[in-house]
């Protein structure tokens, strides 16, 4: 199985961080959140959806079987190639959907993407535990959407 790279848009112009210029908003009205954004507002450009990516390398072999901290390693290093062949970057990410197996490895799961995304602008993102994903032996699959100029 071959890396799951783009579902929607690849458009190879000049590419700015339209992401960076973007405003967070964390409304008074709502929680305070942890880790997340409530609201991502972004500048017009050129937005790209990649498809969920789980923990497969580039030769469609299972990485960290039984380990969710490794999954979400080679998880999140599949969305930086995605990313990157589309001339973008997590800088210009804002929103992340995570599906988990196990909503109790959410710690191990931040660990993992606060080395990628900007702590201080998170982006908006939802986390869904859910009984059971493709295949039995992955634990997440995050999928991502990004904003560039």
């Amino acid at each position: 199985m071959h890396l799951k790279i783009l579902v929607a848009t690849l458009l190879f112009l000049p590419l700015g961080a339209a992401a960076q210029d973007a405003q967070f908003i964390n409304p008074p009205g709502l929680s305070r959140p942890m880790g997340y954004t409530h609201v991502v507002v972004v500048p017009p450009g050129h937005t790209i959806y990649l498809s969920g990516q789980v923990a497969l390398d580039k030769d469609g072999k299972l990485v960290g079987k039984d380990d969710f901290a490794a999954q979400a390693e080679q998880v999140f290093a599949n969305i930086d190639t995605a990313l990157k062949a589309a001339h973008a970057s997590f800088a210009n990410v804002v929103k992340l959907t995570f599906y988990v197996t196990d909503a109790t490895k959410v710690p191990a799961l931040r660990a993992v993407r606060d080395k990628y995304v900007d702590t201080a602008h998170p982006p908006a993102s939802t986390l869904v535990e859910v009984k059971r994903l493709v295949r039995d032996d992955l634990l997440l699959e995050v999928d991502a959407t990004a904003v560039t100029r």
